[in-house]
């Protein structure tokens, strides 16, 4: 559902309207639980990439667009998913999945997001950096939103288990009329992804209706704010509040994210 755009702030002081910030209905037990900055924090050792090379990387160098099919998407696919991305199935089908992935490796190693893989991608391929980590003093497990490179990461145990590309609030306020628990009500909201420290809390399997549209595998960490699937993850924050993922992410994702990790908000997005 796209947030509609209204006038100003005074948007959000409609007659009759709910004010909220999310995109999830959050059950008065699953209030959002932050984090004091410094509070039980263990220090986290360096993180490691999931694979550390012994022996000179080398890609291939033929310029791949969208659709392309052969050997070198699966060298891409297969090292993307070395590196702690997500592909999708490695059959060497250059396919909107793995350009989700190609988009979070881009923008880790300051490269603008594009479907092309030429020189420079292949070449970061071979020397990949890191991403910045943003909880430095934060819990060996966690999960870091960087909304300023609109990226996942997820840390289990000190090790870089994922990266993924993300779309977050869009900051444009909004009002939106719909049929919630068995009466027609108007929810307005400011659709932002607030910075902080937070837990995660509740979570859903499958598709979960809310207030503001369907969510895939929620896994809710502030209030109504949650990491999930959806089937439109553009380039630029585009959701009500929540952190949308792919929806291959969003599958794996519950195996590897629990309750009560620790989940670290930081950034602004500059268009």
């Amino acid at each position: 559902m796209r947030a509609r755009r209204l006038p100003g702030v005074l948007a959000l002081l409609t007659a009759g309207a709910v004010a909220l910030t999310g995109c999830g209905a959050a059950p008065a037990e699953a209030a959002f639980q932050a984090i004091p900055a410094a509070a039980g924090a263990l220090a986290a050792r360096p993180a490691t990439a999931p694979v550390t090379a012994t022996e000179p990387v080398i890609a291939p160098t033929k310029k791949l667009k969208l659709g392309a099919k052969g050997k070198a998407v699966v060298w891409l696919q297969k090292r993307l998913r070395e590196l702690g991305y997500r592909p999708g199935k490695i059959d060497g089908r250059y396919g909107g999945t793995t350009l989700a992935a190609v988009w979070a490796f881009q923008k880790v190693n300051g490269i603008t997001p594009t479907s092309t893989i030429g020189k420079t991608t292949w070449r970061a391929l071979e020397q990949p950096k890191l991403p910045k980590v943003l909880a430095k003093n934060g819990r060996r497990t966690r999960a870091e939103v960087n909304l300023s490179k609109q990226i996942m990461t997820l840390y289990v145990d000190g090790e870089l288990k994922l990266i993924s590309h993300m779309s977050s609030g869009s900051g444009v306020p909004y009002c939106e009329t719909t049929v919630w628990q068995g009466k027609e009500q108007r929810f307005c909201g400011s659709a932002s992804t607030p910075t902080g420290s937070f837990k995660t809390t509740w979570r859903r399997d499958g598709w979960h209706k809310s207030y503001l549209g369907e969510l895939y595998n929620p896994i809710f960490f502030n209030g109504g704010i949650a990491f999930h699937g959806a089937l439109s993850v553009p380039l630029y924050p585009a959701s009500h509040g929540c952190v949308r993922l792919p929806m291959n992410v969003a599958e794996e994702l519950p195996g590897l994210l629990g309750t009560g990790v620790p989940v670290h908000v930081r950034g602004k997005f500059r268009r």
